[in-house]
């Protein structure tokens, strides 16, 4: 049977330090406070005295939900922090702990403990708390259920450090709540926001937000108009800072991914001072989740995901609905699970970030999105590391330099980009065989095929000039043309194409319309030049057709079963063309022959 700390009970009450005491779960209580907020209240015994004012931070309530702290389990105690209420009480808080005896292989209580209250008479006699480790913990550590985060570049800190003044002491995160005044914490900035401004009918303001982290959690912080002005200069990325008398209030869920219950607005009597001695505050904490595993998460769910940048799109600029232009760029993202995925990158992220030589990259807080398939998109409040100094990081480079470069991977994103890696293999064969496109939703595939035959009739038409309007127009035969989605009639039109190619494989071939782009990529002219030619050199417009075929292409198309005229046929569209990679085909075609060898 397992020892337990005597006298750690009575220790803990007085508020005096007591490390890794083992102590015994007697019962553990829901409290929901109606705002939102769930907490657990835990009574624990050393065998001599009980007491009930344990309360688990809200980072360990997975593991009173999961029923891994249960009546009658043996557990360490492994952090704590004693926080005293406006009444005098003590609460001690429960910042990692480690069950070394399940409930269940407990035979019940052990000892006949005292509760402890506020009048128990207390014999002077009574022990020191026993920093003893039971004997089958020494034997086996690793089976303990660790109830904390991974956290990465953590080294384990001595006594807590003193706060510049020493007016307060430093607390973790995790401790926090509104009914606390005089606190002060010390964490790393894993993420700030830019000034953002707004205007309504109350007036204009602005503010920034930031997310900062300790050993024992993380928390969102936002400072508004005044403080704006008094911090936002002062906080970098990266850096420690003291940090006290801000305002705590329960987190709004909508806008922000933090794990944390609260949230923290920076007032008047707020103060953020940096902190030189930092070597023992985590960089980040993150709880990957495996790409392969994605299609089980639910949509909109804010995940932490890491992987081999395999593919880069180059960036596009996009018009917002507010006419705001912003940039945009996909990547595709593998890991070990085989599995790839489209990953969105917006703003600055997405102008700055260089896929060259297949970094690895890891996103805090991501949006998951079924937006074809399943794909992620990086918001303004994730946070992105290149090649990041942490175990998973190291661990993927050498599964991808040894093996993993030469998979096709399976993407679980069906749209794709105007570039990028070779996915979702099929022949034109498996199409049919396969009955793509005969489902509800269009499928998608790619393929590498020979431009066999190109219909130059009807390729081309005039098109309405304006940005974001590609309808045909209407010859008014007196040198204007009309357009009737825009209701105009215009001096001039721009040429637009659409191709319509058969294209083979060794297994079968396929008629597919082209647009615009991807028929430019097979002709290899624009559409501008091929109209004038039509006109003028009616020739030279056919060289340009003849010197298109028997080329060999990438294929990424998308089919689907349509209906016309009470006739239903597959219809293959090309969504983006690109040159082969012969190098990576030929990895690709290596790797199917031992698949089939080991068969």
């Amino acid at each position: 049977m397992a020892r337990l700390s005597e006298g750690a009970i009575l220790a803990l009450s007085k508020g005096d330090p007591v490390a890794d005491a083992v102590l015994q779960l007697l019962n553990i209580r829901k409290i929901d406070n109606g705002n939102g907020a769930i907490r657990f209240r835990v009574m624990m015994s050393d065998g001599l005295y009980s007491i009930s004012s344990f309360m688990l931070s809200t980072q360990l309530n997975f593991m009173a939900e999961e029923n891994v702290l249960a009546p009658n389990c043996i557990c360490i105690l492994k952090k704590h922090v004693t926080n005293i209420l406006k009444d005098k009480r003590r609460v001690v808080v429960i910042l990692e702990i480690e069950v070394i005896k399940p409930a269940q292989m407990v035979a019940g209580r052990i000892g006949d403990p005292t509760p402890l209250t506020e009048g128990t008479k207390v014999p002077q006699s009574a022990p020191n708390p026993e920093n003893r480790q039971p004997l089958q913990q020494q034997q086996n550590r690793n089976e303990g259920l660790k109830g904390f985060g991974r956290d990465f570049g953590k080294k384990t800190p001595s006594a807590m450090p003193s706060t510049p003044g020493g007016s307060s002491k430093v607390v973790p995160i995790a401790s926090l709540n509104p009914y606390q005044s005089k606190w002060t914490i010390r964490a790393r900035v894993t993420n700030k926001t830019s000034i953002r401004t707004w205007s309504n009918s109350r007036g204009d303001g602005k503010l920034f937000s930031m997310e900062i982290l300790d050993e024992s959690g993380e928390i969102r912080v936002t400072g508004f108009n005044q403080e704006v002005d008094k911090f936002f200069g002062l906080v970098e990325v990266g850096k420690v800072y003291y940090i006290s008398k801000g305002s705590l209030k329960i987190a709004n869920k909508q806008y922000t991914s933090v794990k944390n219950d609260y949230e923290m607005s920076l007032n008047g009597e707020s103060t953020i001072i940096p902190c030189d001695d930092a070597v023992d505050v985590p960089v980040i904490q993150c709880d990957f989740v495996s790409i392969g595993d994605l299609e089980n998460r639910e949509k909109d769910a804010i995940i932490d995901v890491i992987g081999v940048c395999k593919s880069v799109d180059e960036v596009t600029r996009l018009t917002t609905k507010s006419n705001k232009e912003v940039s945009k760029r996909t990547i595709n993202l593998i890991d070990m699970s085989g599995k790839l995925v489209t990953v969105t990158l917006w703003g600055e992220e997405a102008e700055k970030f260089d896929g060259s030589g297949q970094p690895i990259l890891a996103i805090k807080a991501a949006k998951l999105s079924d937006f074809g398939g399943r794909s992620i998109s990086a918001s303004f409040s994730s946070t992105l590391m290149i090649n990041p100094d942490i175990p998973e990081a190291y661990q993927l480079r050498g599964w991808y330099d040894k093996e993993g470069h030469a998979l096709d991977g399976q993407s679980l994103t069906e749209v794709r980009g105007s570039s990028g890696g070779l996915l979702n293999w099929k022949t034109l064969s498996d199409v049919k065989t396969e009955h793509l496109g005969h489902g509800d939703k269009a499928d998608y595939y790619t393929c590498i095929a020979t431009i066999v035959y190109l219909r130059k009739e009807n390729c081309l038409y005039q098109a309405c000039p304006s940005q974001d309007c590609n309808k045909k127009v209407v010859d008014q035969h007196n040198g204007m043309f009309r357009c009737e989605k825009c209701d105009k009639e215009f001096p001039n039109f721009k040429y637009r194409l659409i191709l319509s190619a058969n294209v083979a494989d060794y297994a079968d071939n396929q008629w597919v319309t082209c647009f615009q782009e991807s028929a430019e990529a097979i002709l290899g002219q624009n559409a501008a030049y091929l109209g004038q030619l039509k006109d003028s050199n009616e020739t030279a417009f056919d060289e340009i057709f003849q010197q298109a075929n028997f080329n060999t292409f990438v294929f990424h198309s998308r089919v689907k079963l349509e209906t016309y005229n009470d006739e239903s046929r597959i219809k293959a569209t090309v969504m983006a063309v690109m040159p082969v990679d012969h190098k990576e085909y030929s990895l690709r075609l290596i790797t199917n022959i031992r698949k089939l060898a080991a068969q």
